[in-house]
């Protein structure tokens, strides 16, 4: 459906917050200082949101941050499908402005996953005893964890495709590459492929640089109509095209295949709405959790056919200048990875159509996908972003 002259829906600003340790900060106080830096990046104020987005691990998440950050909207959304969540939520936000419910929705992510090791996370438990409480007990009553559901993605992937351990830590070098100039980055030091494939397993075949890190952090976007962003100081980026889908819950036994994720649906989906192939896209930011999601990624994006992703990624393949200059600002697997990584694949995609992304800028980029994953590779959402009105 084509929106109403004028109201096409624009991201006219984007933020990160502080990362990648704020143990001074609360999980709100990091929504509330990416939210202040994304307003003024797209010249408007608390005054001027009228919907607001957000997700978390509680239910009425988005209702308390919007009370925190003093906001009274007449829409607001707190849809959760995990690492692909923020991609959900500016779709959705997109929807609203083009519909004219709303003029201009503030979508907003804060974490402090690392400051809460020990206590709330990780060694602190779960509550329900487990990472994963409901449905995904079945599996995990056979020792399964979050690493493991991806280790066994990896594993058949390499058994169908004969795809490599040194072709997913090609993976982890490029982010690290790519990190090195991003002074935020947790992880800058340069690293190889052989040091990737000799650090500590933690589920074979993937070793722990093949794993993101564990940050705090957070970012924001602004989506508001073309008209309201002609008279803001900066230029807008156009969300051309989205789609979101999932394939199962978080038991990787309910999987369909172990090599195909979500993206095989909605990312075809999200290109034809957007009027592209895969061929026009300038710069991907792809959810990196592990290496092995990357690779999914790119086959079920249609960068490459299937089980050729090993040889697509190697050899400097998502570095600037390769095959698809991807996760410019150093990924999860070395940037970032605040439990939910979705916000901080738009912020980057918008800089790098607007030519901000410094050392790492792609020349001459004009459409960029951004593809959160979320779950047990359960849950795929695609936004396709662009410097032009289609």
């Amino acid at each position: 459906m084509t929106p109403p002259r004028g109201r096409r829906a624009v991201i006219a600003g984007v933020a990160t917050s502080d990362y990648p340790h704020l143990p001074h900060l609360s999980e709100h106080a990091v929504h509330g200082q990416s939210a202040d830096r994304a307003l003024a990046d797209a010249g408007l104020t608390f005054a001027d949101v009228d919907g607001f987005a957000t997700t978390g691990f509680f239910p009425m998440y988005a209702t308390g941050v919007a009370e925190y950050l003093g906001l009274h909207p007449i829409y607001f959304d707190e849809t959760n499908s995990g690492g692909s969540s923020f991609e959900v939520l500016v779709e959705h936000a997109a929807y609203a402005v083009e519909s004219g419910a709303v003029d201009v929705v503030l979508v907003t992510y804060g974490s402090v996953q690392l400051s809460q090791m020990g206590r709330r996370l990780g060694t602190g438990g779960g509550g329900g005893g487990g990472f994963a409480p409901g449905p995904a007990i079945y599996d995990a009553l056979w020792g399964n964890t979050l690493v493991g559901n991806y280790a066994m993605a990896a594993r058949r992937h390499m058994h169908e495709f004969g795809t490599t351990p040194e072709q997913l830590a090609a993976v982890a070098v490029t982010m690290r590459h790519h990190a090195a100039t991003n002074p935020q980055a947790q992880e800058r030091e340069p690293i190889t492929v052989e040091d990737v494939v000799s650090s500590r397993l933690v589920a074979d075949p993937l070793h722990k640089l093949d794993c993101c890190v564990i940050s705090d952090g957070g970012g924001a976007c602004v989506v508001t109509t073309e008209e309201r962003a002609a008279d803001l100081p900066g230029d807008p980026v156009y969300i051309l095209g989205a789609a979101h889908a999932t394939t199962h819950h978080l038991n990787l036994s309910a999987m369909p295949s172990l090599t195909v994720s979500p993206a095989a649906q909605c990312g075809p989906v999200a290109f034809a709405r957007a009027g592209i192939t895969p061929a026009d896209v300038d710069v991907a930011q792809l959810y990196d959790s592990f290496t092995i999601t990357v690779v999914l990624t790119v086959e079920d994006l249609g960068f490459c056919a299937k089980g050729e992703g090993g040889a697509f990624v190697e050899n400097g393949g998502l570095e600037i200048g390769g095959r698809l200059p991807t996760n410019t600002d150093g990924g999860g697997l070395s940037a970032c990875h605040p439990g939910m990584r979705g916000m901080f694949l738009i912020v980057e995609a918008v800089r790098q159509l607007r030519g901000e992304g410094g050392a790492t800028q792609v020349p001459g980029a004009r459409i960029a996908v951004a593809h959160g994953t979320g779950g047990m590779l359960s849950t795929g959402a695609t936004l396709v972003l662009g410097r032009e009105a289609p």
